[in-house]
């Protein structure tokens, strides 16, 4: 338990790239880290040697490591999840939903009252994908623990490690598909007050927030009472539609094709085609899913004063990060 000020923070998902950076700002303000990791020696090589780091090898849904995580700490940080389902029992329901509880059931088992769960913008129970209702459905099961729990909903994350990031990176530097431009999903609804309705399509905006100010918040809370049983959206300070944001990327990269232009595509379309992909065993082929394709039509911004209110918490903006972001 904390002695002097020093916390214990169990820590799942740490490997992940929020989680290597949450671990990082957690030893950095002189914490104690339990981190669990399914490969304790591939963990160690990601996250480094540390006096204060603990790796603990397992599985959140193995039925014991959960428990042997939080024993003893002082507040558990659970991120993990996962944007695609994998066929490797990686599923939304399983990821999101069941290692949630788990989650809450060890912390309340080992007498860990503080809970801090990593979600998403934009998740509700009539959410467009399952991603969305599954942490949804997660989030749940959080609000109605014992715990003093905070929920952060982050947007885009994004930062020089991200796998997002750099995939624009490569869309940039035409070394992945589509190669000629740079795809994103166009928003379509009807447009009723036209006479007749006519269909309107758009580019979505987007807020990325670095990876370092979504670590922040949850660092800032964890002491913090004002934040205990509260949801906080978080999202950078520039919001941007798609093709801004992806122009803004390539003309940033010394080595990309200044040449290539942001081409929309109708989410909806988009979704059919992943759908159908599924339905016939290519999914796989395609670098999104159904969901995804969904929720890239949809807006990914929000206020976040209740986040500043409470937390002091101000974002840089993606403009401002970006010279970092591109830095050999």
């Amino acid at each position: 338990m904390a002695q002097d000020g020093v916390k214990t923070a169990a820590v799942t998902g740490a490997t992940g790239f929020v989680g290597r950076h949450m671990v990082q700002m957690l030893l950095d303000r002189g914490h104690r880290v339990r981190a669990m990791a399914r490969d304790a020696e591939k963990a160690s090589r990601v996250l480094g040697e540390h006096d204060h780091l603990e790796i603990v090898e397992g599985r959140v849904l193995d039925g014991e490591t959960p428990e042997a995580l939080v024993r003893g700490a002082d507040v558990c940080v659970h991120l993990i999840g996962i944007i695609r389902e994998a066929g490797n029992g990686q599923t939304f329901n399983r990821m999101h939903v069941e290692a949630t509880r788990a989650m809450v059931r060890a912390c309340e088992a080992q007498g860990v009252g503080r809970y801090l769960q990593m979600s998403a913008l934009g998740v509700r129970p009539d959410g467009v994908s399952a991603y969305q209702k599954t942490k949804f459905e997660a989030e749940k099961s959080v609000r109605r623990s014992s715990l003093d729990w905070t929920i952060f909903r982050p947007g885009m994350i994004v930062g020089k490690d991200g796998d997002f990031f750099n995939q624009m990176k490569r869309w940039c530097e035409s070394r992945e598909l589509p190669y000629f431009f740079m795809p994103y999903f166009l928003r379509t609804s009807l447009d009723v007050t036209a006479v007749p309705p006519v269909p309107s399509i758009e580019a979505p905006q987007i807020a990325p927030i670095d990876v370092d100010d979504v670590c922040r918040a949850f660092c800032d809370s964890i002491d913090n009472r004002a934040t205990f049983g509260e949801i906080y959206p978080l999202v950078g300070a520039q919001v941007l539609t798609w093709p801004e944001m992806l122009r803004m990327t390539r003309d940033a990269l010394p080595q990309s094709n200044k040449q290539l232009k942001a081409v929309g595509i109708p989410a909806t379309i988009a979704a059919a085609k992943a759908q159908a992909f599924k339905l016939i065993g290519l999914g796989a082929l395609l670098p999104f899913d159904e969901g995804m394709a969904r929720m890239g039509g949809e807006d990914s911004i929000a206020s976040t004063e209740k986040a500043a209110w409470h937390l002091e918490f101000v974002a840089s903006g993606y403009e401002e990060k970006l010279p970092e972001y591109v830095k050999a």
